[in-house]
Order: structure tokens, then C-alpha cells, then sequence
């Protein structure tokens, strides 16, 4: 399951990331920002556009926008 297939409230962790099918520059900013394997993530919520961009995505106390794209290319799991 990737995390963009987890619904609004409900936590994760995840297991892995497909690098490569994201842009250098946009990985090295995820990274940063501590989506990376073994994080555990909840989806906060989505938005009301065309795919649902950008997700909520809460990582210890911070919330952080991303695309539905780049939720795609993370693996994740239900602790």
C-alpha cells in the first residue's frame, strides 16, 4: 500500500521509498523534511482539487504538505 491510499486519520509507517521516480531535488527535500524509511506518518487531510493535492501529512508535532505524486512513491504499512 503507498500512503497516498491511507485515509485521512489513519497512521502509518513507512517501509520504503522509490527514489528514483521522484526529482533530485524534490528527494533531498523530503528527506530533509524526515519522510524517509522507518517514519511514522498519519494523513491529516487532503485537498479539494483535482487528485486531492496537496496531502497533510503529520510527522511527530509537524504537519507537512505534499503531493499526492510524491505520497505515491512511498511503501508504507498500519503499525
Amino acid at each position: 500500500m503507498t500512503l497516498d491510499q491511507i485515509a485521512p486519520g489513519k497512521r502509518a509507517e513507512i517501509v520504503a521509498v522509490d527514489w528514483d521516480a521522484l526529482a533530485p531535488d524534490e528527494a533531498k527535500r523530503l528527506r530533509a523534511l524526515g519522510l524517509d524509511e522507518g517514519a511514522r506518518v498519519a494523513v491529516a487531510h487532503r485537498g479539494i482539487f483535482l487528485g486531492a493535492d496537496p496531502m497533510a501529512i503529520i510527522l511527530g508535532r509537524t504537519t507537512i504538505a505534499i503531493r499526492s505524486a510524491h505520497a505515491r512513491a512511498m511503501q508504507v504499512k498500519h503499525p
